[in-house]
């Protein structure tokens, strides 16, 4: 057991950085900081007539492809965001605790989706936010830094090695992925008092030392999170030293995207973009919506984007910018399916019912949508949580870094049983057939590719991997919760075009729960997390269960308040699913969109399995692994041509030099120290 009033003492002695936050106040550094990241940004809509590669959408993965791509000085890179540029609320996406008490969902900075009616969750319409802003939902999101397991990327490859392309199906083996994802971070330890608060474990090896986004932990650990570990023991549960390294079941404590240097939101404008040393070849433009990509036709069939159009709203003029390599699709899991519909790039049956003339029939647009779904157990409490110190006015830096990070990845044998288990893996899998019926779309192709990835799901349920995740929630005041999130759902989902303009949402169907293994999984995970609530030592902290309460007992009663409560856990994936064409597949190994000869998409929608982990983490790794494959074919990787984008041995968010270039590595030298001094990192 942890000693919660020590540990609390001892997170508050860590006083690294405390002048960073403090700093926000002046409006000289203000403006400064505001001038630093300005760098590459075009705020008067001045930009060149063509572009070699034009990058639709800057969040998560959009914007460390225009870092990566723009590394070459000989190539041109436009990056064109519908959203805002986000500088005028910096202060806001810096602080990581605003994510629960003063976020941006809800606001002009989201695109606030809802999903359609879901008739298994009495007709309820689940709010799904997004980031509107450069960053997009790195910008907005919890900073949960989970990788997925080895077997479910193994997984993934072997959907994608049906193709026959060894080469394509070689950029997505454990090995390869595992060294994109490490190459984007740079981690750091957490510091001794925050370790010995919440029993933090882990494995530097595991991690990458030199890459643009900071990996880390709070700057302020509370004691409760000391019990996490002994308390799923106690339960059946082993602990794991680090979930970063192909084995991500278990219960730890886990890392999230923070900058221990200020104790910042370390997200893909921060991390990619803002340290660069001016670069002519790259423009960033905000609020700029691409409305559709221009093809022309070929003689094979195929298309060729010639170029893009975009608007700043839906009243707006429309602009054309040309094209000279690729259109590169990184507007998110419904942002580049919905451009490619608007197109004329999708289902034949959506486009013409959309009014859109059909430039390639591509039935997989848009389908294998699936999402996470979680609910969240109760109770209330008389020890000490984040919500009840937010709440009494703590303002330090490292409080103000606190989010939750002790989280744990159950498998199907711990959750319910091994003989309850093997039953349900047994009826799962001969439901094949009738599960295939549940699929959203004429298109037998589609059919074929949901039953593909549901044997492959089959097979997940029979390994270590988690297909429950539970996360123990210290923020609000007086309570503490644990959230039971379903990791593998058999429901398939899609999302599709009723109007032929990008500015209308699209309807977004996940399917929640139309797969009745999916409500028998959840139910089964929120008993887990209430029993956690009734072992030692977490227990001892907890009083009475104040959600969903002692009403709720039966499988009938959790089921009733599941379809009432459940809500998403923000990971939806796979509308432009990597798989082969004849499986309803929209991009292939090399992510390039089938029917095209130079769009691809790199971002969460190309994932073709649910996996057990947070998105962030592999969707910037599909965006370095996309930067590498496309460097690859154009013969720039290595070129000694500019900067490159990295941390190096720094830990101040600065970007890296090439030394074949002095006066370029001069200028990127004195851009990090003027950032790192605006920045309040720098000691004198």
């Amino acid at each position: 057991m942890w000693p919660l009033a020590l540990a609390t003492v001892l997170s508050l002695t860590c006083n690294v950085a405390s002048t960073s936050h403090s700093s926000r106040g002046d409006h000289a550094d203000l403006a400064l900081r505001r001038s630093l990241r300005a760098r590459n940004i075009v705020y008067d809509g001045s930009i060149s007539e063509s572009y070699d590669f034009i990058i639709v959408g800057g969040g998560t993965a959009g914007l460390v492809l225009a870092a990566r791509l723009s590394e070459d000085s000989n190539t041109t890179v436009l990056l064109l965001e519908g959203g805002h540029s986000g500088d005028d609320v910096v202060g806001t996406i810096d602080i990581p605790d605003n994510t629960y008490y003063d976020s941006l969902t809800g606001t002009e900075y989201d695109y606030a989706y809802v999903t359609a009616s879901q008739s298994n969750m009495n007709g309820r319409g689940l709010s799904w936010p997004r980031g509107k802003v450069l960053g997009g939902s790195s910008a907005i999101n919890g900073m949960y830094h989970v990788r997925p397991a080895k077997v479910e990327v193994e997984a993934w490859q072997s959907l994608i090695a049906a193709e026959g392309d060894s080469d394509a199906a070689d950029n997505w083996s454990w090995d390869s992925f595992l060294a994109a994802m490490k190459k984007s971070e740079t981690f750091t330890a957490p510091s001794d008092a925050a370790e010995s608060a919440a029993g933090i474990t882990y494995d530097a090896s595991l991690h990458g030392t030199d890459g643009p986004i900071h990996v880390s932990y709070p700057g302020f650990q509370l004691g409760l999170n000391g019990n996490w570990t002994s308390t799923l023991g106690n339960a059946g549960i082993s602990q794991r030293t680090d979930g970063a390294g192909g084995e991500n079941w278990g219960a730890y404590i886990t890392q999230s995207f923070i900058n221990p240097t200020n104790w910042t939101r370390s997200y893909t404008r921060n991390a990619y973009i803002d340290p660069l040393p001016p670069r002519s070849n790259l423009d960033i433009l905000a609020d700029a919506m691409v409305t559709r990509i221009v093809f022309k036709s070929d003689s094979d069939g195929n298309l060729t984007a010639t170029g893009v159009e975009y608007a700043a709203s839906a009243g707006a003029a429309t602009s054309t910018v040309s094209v000279k390599k690729e259109v590169i699709l990184t507007a998110g899991v419904i942002g580049s399916a919905q451009v490619l519909m608007v197109s004329g790039v999708g289902p034949q049956d959506v486009l013409e019912s959309a009014g859109v003339s059909v430039q390639y029939a591509l039935p997989g647009v848009g389908q294998h949508l699936q999402d996470h779904l979680v609910a969240a157990i109760y109770w209330s409490t008389d020890a000490e949580t984040a919500g009840n110190l937010h709440a009494n006015g703590v303002t330090t830096p490292e409080f103000l870094s606190y989010i939750n990070s002790a989280t744990a990845y159950v498998n199907l044998a711990s959750i319910m049983g091994e003989t309850a288990a093997n039953t349900l893996v047994s009826s799962i899998e001969s439901a094949v057939d009738s599960s295939a019926s549940l699929v959203p779309s004429q298109y037998d192709e589609v059919k074929q590719g949901y039953r593909t990835m549901y044997a492959q799901a089959v097979d997940l349920l029979s390994t270590e991997v988690g297909h429950i995740e539970l996360l123990l929630a210290l923020t609000g005041d007086g309570a503490v919760g644990i959230q039971a999130g379903l990791q593998h759902p058999f429901s398939p989902g899609h999302l599709y075009i009723n109007s032929s303009s990008v500015f209308d949402y699209p309807v977004i169907d996940p399917g929640y729960l139309s797969h009745s293994a999916d409500l028998t999984v959840l139910r089964e995970g929120a008993k887990l997390a209430r029993t956690l609530g009734q072992t030692e030592p977490l227990s001892q902290y907890l009083k009475t269960e104040t959600t969903p309460g002692s009403s709720v007992s039966t499988d009938e009663e959790w089921e009733a308040w599941l379809k009432n409560s459940a809500t998403t856990e923000y990971h939806p994936r796979g509308s432009c699913s990597m798989l082969p064409q004849s499986q309803g597949g929209v991009v292939n190994g090399k992510l390039q969109v089938y029917g095209t000869n130079n769009v691809r998409v790199a971002d969460s929608s190309i994932f073709p399995i649910d996996m057990s982990c947070h998105l962030e983490a592999p969707t910037i790794g599909v965006a370095e692994k996309a930067a590498e494959i496309i460097r690859a074919q154009y013969n720039v990787i290595n070129s000694g041509s500019s900067t490159s984008t990295s941390n190096g041995s720094s830990n101040t968010n600065s970007s890296g030099s090439d030394d074949t270039d002095g006066s370029i590595r001069e200028v990127a030298s004195w851009w990090t120290v003027l950032f790192a001094v605006v920045a309040g990192t720098l000691i004198f």
